[in-house]
């Protein structure tokens, strides 16, 4: 199968998720199919950042489903924290 090249717009709420994840000893890398690779306490985490009213767009609707792992959309820096177990 061969894989779709994503675009690289990032949504405006990323700097604030990045630095309150790298602020609590997440490590943070950007990625291109989906916009954060997480480490944090030994476990990995997918994130997909997303506004308020952000949309998935249709190469991810349609690409999503065949990483056999979780992506977890996030749209706030406490969604973030909350996702990675930070805060309760």
């Amino acid at each position: 199968m061969k894989r779709r090249a994503f675009s690289v717009k990032r949504d405006a709420n990323e700097p604030d998720i990045v630095a309150a994840l790298e602020k609590v000893g997440a490590t943070v890398r950007r990625m291109n199919w989906a916009d954060l690779l997480v480490g944090f306490r030994g476990v990995n985490y997918v994130i997909e950042v997303k506004t308020e009213k952000g949309k998935l767009t249709d190469d991810q609707i349609v690409n999503f489903p065949a990483w056999r792992g979780q992506i977890t959309i996030v749209r706030s820096v406490q969604g973030a924290l909350w996702t990675i177990g930070a805060i309760k």
